[in-house]
């Protein structure tokens, strides 16, 4: 892919991304005035992971990447907009989650309980491989969201 096709892919993700995170923030009865925020994070931080797998990073740290950039943002506007932080997280990171992974796992599992010999060797290679991957990707999620959270909304100490 040349520079422009990346961009253009990293624009349609962002896109597509935003759209589902307003969708899921209906979903979760979010405010309608805050729907635009779930709808930037969302497309910030997926966009980032796209780009970054683009330029050949692996799913699990540009899940991170990305999810840290969730992060930051609905940091920066549950401040703004003085609403929760989860409320622009739980949104914007749900596009995040591993789907195929955890699909291809339970796929394997099911060949593995089939009970043939001849496949179960990878079958159990397959299974696992996706359930560690899956595994991955959604603590990188959870700590990229939780970050900068813990990091930067600190209470002021009370004496």
């Amino acid at each position: 892919m040349n520079t422009l096709d990346v961009i253009g892919f990293v624009i349609q993700d962002g896109i597509w991304s935003a759209l589902a995170a307003t969708c899921f923030g209906i979903l979760f009865n979010v405010p309608p005035k805050l729907l635009p925020g779930c709808a930037a994070a969302a497309a910030f931080g997926h966009g980032l992971r796209a780009l970054l797998m683009q330029l050949g990073l692996d799913i699990e740290i540009s899940t991170l990447l990305g999810s840290t950039v969730i992060g930051f943002i609905s940091l920066y506007l549950s401040r703004r907009w003085h609403a929760p932080i989860p409320v622009f997280t739980l949104s914007a990171a749900v596009t995040m989650v591993p789907g195929v992974f955890a699909y291809r796992t339970m796929l394997a599992i099911i060949e593995l309980s089939l009970g043939n010999a001849d496949t179960a060797n990878a079958a159990m290679i397959a299974a696992s491989t996706n359930a560690v991957r899956t595994a991955m990707i959604l603590g990188a999620i959870a700590l990229g969201i939780a970050a900068p959270a813990l990091l930067f909304n600190r209470e002021p100490p009370v004496v």
